[in-house]
């Protein structure tokens, strides 16, 4: 944040986080700047400031300089909104001796007409509306009708000292189509926001904003995303996960399985992270939905947002197992969502974690998987601060997050796409090994940090019955390698068998 404390009566601006963003929206009575390339939202996020007033029974004007009337109204359109009588739309058009080549001087600049009598025509518009509200749009042709940078920041002030004297809140919009390193405006407006737009080498461009000026005013510093979505623009703020600290009862999560809750020293601390660790087909997922029931029969509502796996295909395969999530969606009790990678920003991923945490009462959250949701980050350590911040805030709510990472690899040495080991209050690894012709499964808790936990090697298997767990390996060395050295007796060769549960 920056700046100090600052008035309290503010004019919103009819996004949620965007007044989240600016801790209740503009300063009354002053100027501010949106700046962004064509196509960044910036008359969306202007109408719907406009909007915002005239549902408060304020009086709006948009003067428009670039677009049509027509076109404004389109847009509106597009977002389903109707323009209400308190939203005026001044197209400011080049009067018709200016455009009348036998009427234009030859001693004057043609461009010295054009901004008086632009301005005259701003002013006489203000006079008759007396607007609360005001958006000019856009910058860039008033600079064009300058001609330089002194007249065009005299025009400015000049502009600026009329507003302020009729207690008006401003919102000019710059395209920076006419020069980008131009910065008057931004030492002479109150605030200034900035629009970007992103496009990754595969997927749906990614947009994100910024507050880079707001005199004597607290906000949110830093990047946070946004979305044009029908019904207007939607800002994420960034997720800080010190500003929400909650209390709540300690204690341990039981998975269901006694084995398991065993090797974790007696199950899982309640408002901690679990990561489950393992290359492909070893039943990450599994062991996911695992504490996901058991939540569910302790009454609690689960949340899993699935990146990796088609959802039907998931209620497919664990129907397979005895396990109808599909049914408890429909319950209500499982709020499952499917994760496109390519299309969600990581802002938008976790605002829609934290909405169902805070609406919905959620205590257990499934991330499967960090390899998906890695896609979505421009780099790793990108995905490791949003982890960070994301299991912060979760923990601090009560709730136990389970994440899933693929390793890559079958046996032998495991590359990890992105290390989040240090992150987790609880590592779950999971591995194939080989042994007597036969492929099998091992897990062990590898890290945990509230208590202590088993240091053995358990064999698992996983049938139409769902997931059961054996005896500790303890005939067995390099398990964890994947290709084993049998060092046991004759007895120990059946251990692996142990509760197969067929």
């Amino acid at each position: 944040m920056s700046g100090t404390s600052g008035i309290a009566d503010k004019a919103k601006i009819g996004i949620d986080g965007l007044d989240d963003v600016l801790l209740g929206g503009f300063v009354r009575d002053r100027l501010y700047l949106l700046e962004g390339s064509p196509g960044t939202g910036k008359t969306t996020v202007a109408l719907q400031f406009l909007r915002e007033g005239a549902a408060r029974g304020e009086s709006t004007l948009y003067i428009t300089l670039s677009e049509t009337e027509e076109e404004l109204r389109e847009t509106a359109v597009s977002h389903g909104w109707t323009l209400d009588e308190n939203i005026e739309i001044f197209e400011l058009i080049p009067p018709e001796s200016l455009l009348d080549a036998n009427q234009q001087q030859s001693l004057l600049y043609s461009s010295d007409l054009e901004l008086g009598e632009t301005t005259r025509q701003i002013f006489d518009t203000v006079d008759r509306i007396k607007p609360h509200r005001i958006v000019l749009d856009s910058l860039s042709e008033i600079r064009l009708l300058a001609g330089s940078s002194l007249r065009y920041r005299r025009q400015i002030l000049a502009l600026k000292h009329y507003f302020a004297r009729h207690a008006i809140t401003v919102l000019m919009l710059d395209d920076l189509t006419a020069d980008s390193l131009d910065k008057t405006v931004h030492s002479v407006a109150h605030g200034v926001i900035r629009l970007e737009e992103l496009a990754p080498e595969y997927g749906a461009q990614r947009r994100r904003m910024r507050v880079i000026k707001y005199r004597g005013q607290n906000f949110r510093g830093g990047f946070h995303d946004f979305t044009i979505l029908t019904g207007g623009v939607q800002v994420f703020p960034r997720l800080v996960s010190l500003e929400h600290k909650t209390g709540f009862e300690r204690g341990r999560l039981l998975s269901g399985i006694a084995e398991l809750d065993s090797l974790l020293g007696g199950g899982v601390e309640k408002g901690s992270s679990a990561l489950i660790l393992g290359p492909a087909g070893t039943g990450k997922s599994l062991f996911a939905v695992q504490y996901v029931l058991a939540a569910i029969a302790r009454g609690e509502r689960a949340a899993m947002f699935i990146f990796d796996e088609e959802i039907g295909l998931l209620f497919e395969r664990t129907r397979q197992l005895g396990y109808d999530l599909e049914g408890l969606r429909d319950d209500g009790r499982l709020l499952i969502e499917q994760v496109d990678a390519a299309e969600l920003s990581p802002g938008e991923f976790a605002h829609s974690v934290r909405t169902l945490v805070d609406r919905h009462g959620v205590k257990t959250v499934v991330i499967d998987s960090l390899n998906g949701y890695q896609a979505a980050m421009p780099h790793e350590n990108s995905l490791v601060l949003h982890v960070h911040e994301l299991l912060q805030y979760l923990n601090r709510q009560g709730a136990t997050t389970f994440l899933t990472v693929a390793q890559h690899g079958l046996v032998g040495d495991m590359q990890t796409p992105v290390d989040v080991t240090y992150l987790a209050d609880a590592v779950i690894l999971l591995r194939y090994f080989e042994a007597f012709g036969r492929v099998r499964r091992a897990i062990s808790i590898v890290k945990k940090r509230a208590g202590a936990h088993e240091d053995t090697i358990r064999e698992y298997r996983i049938s139409g019955s769902g997931l059961t767990i054996g005896d500790p390996l303890e005939g067995f060395q390099g398990v964890l390698r994947g290709i084993p050295t049998f060092v046991g007796t004759e007895r120990d060769l059946d251990r692996p068998n142990r509760g197969e549960g067929a």
